[in-house]
């Protein structure tokens, strides 16, 4: 007969079970679902930014004094508004508040439609760019500027920098409704793992993490297409090391990485955790709604380790966008997990 010390290791195992079970059926039931964010407005950028044309790197620090520049409306193009024919660099900048209530959310920062290149910054730091700059040019005039802003790179004012640049015909911030945005479909990570990753193409470069800190930065999330790899399919990874302290240790953890463009293979500290599909292009047609499916990986007990750790992210695209392009990222633990499904559930 069991003791009662063995029946209680057994209730725990079969709770453990029904907790697993019963999140896989959440994902199953909504991880494929086709559903834009649900953006709600929490600061309107809307209105008269600082402006000066030229380019100059200096102007992406917050401190940076613009009191001489010019004011310009935004949204509107800017030869519209005394610099009519100029081609060429300019910049934008403004400011916003992030007041305690916004703690804990995911902000995005709207720009809406810009003329052709930019690159942006939230207190100097980059987090996002669509097109290509001179000398390699590629115009994103038409793409709807969404960044995520992570939340470690918030402060209570925040100077946000754009740099653009425009080749022909209209130039700037040109249309939409310009403001700072929250998620509310978002997954509300324990960890935040959004912001600079390190990024490397070809089938094969997972093999050459020795030499990691010289790879390319990217931003996540974010399509690769709109930072510097236009055009690009194929294979390619990513890397991030970070550091953990001793808070969710003990716990269960999942790994969320938001929507992947098309198929990924993730290893966390050498152990592979989790792919959709079997990482093929020949058998890419037969999982051609990957890209819509939200990514959250169980990861074994222990893995996770106080101080250094490492996430490789393989991904292949097949065509169009690239990459792990939205959604939240980070480390949720099993418990604040079931009870987002159980909100979204009820939502829906």
């Amino acid at each position: 007969m069991c003791n009662i010390e063995d029946m209680i290791r057994m209730g725990e195992h079969i709770i453990q079970w029904m907790k697993f079970l019963f999140v896989m059926l959440c994902v199953c039931v909504f991880g494929s679902e086709i559903s834009a964010q649900d953006y709600q407005k929490v600061v309107d950028l809307n209105g008269r930014w600082e402006f000066s044309i030229g380019d100059n790197s200096k102007w992406a620090d917050p401190n940076y004094d613009d009191s001489n520049w010019e004011r310009v409306d935004v949204p509107s193009a800017w030869e519209n508004q005394g610099f009519h024919g100029y081609d060429g660099f300019a910049w934008y900048r403004t400011s916003f508040s992030y007041s305690a209530s916004l703690k804990g959310q995911s902000l995005f920062l709207k720009l809406g439609n810009i003329d052709d290149v930019d690159e942006v910054f939230v207190n100097g730091i980059r987090i996002g760019q669509s097109g290509s700059f001179p000398p390699h040019y590629s115009t994103a005039y038409n793409s709807n500027r969404v960044y995520n802003i992570p939340s470690a790179y918030l402060r209570e004012k925040n100077v946000v920098a754009v740099r653009v640049y425009d080749d022909l015909g209209e130039g700037g911030i040109i249309r939409g409704d310009i403001s700072v945005v929250i998620d509310r479909s978002a997954i509300p990570v324990d960890i935040d793992l959004q912001g600079k990753w390190k990024f490397k193409t070809g089938r094969y470069a997972h093999e050459d993490l020795q030499n990691v800190v010289n790879w390319d930065d990217i931003i996540v999330p974010g399509f690769w297409e709109n930072q510097g790899y236009k055009n690009y399919d194929g294979y390619a990874c990513y890397v991030l090391d970070f550091n953990a302290n001793d808070k969710f240790l003990a716990e269960r953890m999942v790994l969320v990485l938001g929507k992947i463009d098309d198929l990924d293979q993730v290893i966390v500290n050498g152990v592979l955790v989790g792919q959709s599909g079997e990482f093929d292009p020949s058998t890419v047609q037969h999982y051609s709604n990957t890209y819509q499916q939200l990514r959250g990986y169980y990861l074994p007990v222990n893995l996770i380790k106080k101080g250094a750790n490492r996430i490789v992210v393989r991904v292949y695209d097949a065509t169009q966008g690239g990459g792990i392009y939205t959604g939240s990222i980070g480390l949720i633990s099993q418990d604040h997990y079931i009870n987002y499904w159980n909100s979204r559930r009820r939502r829906n």
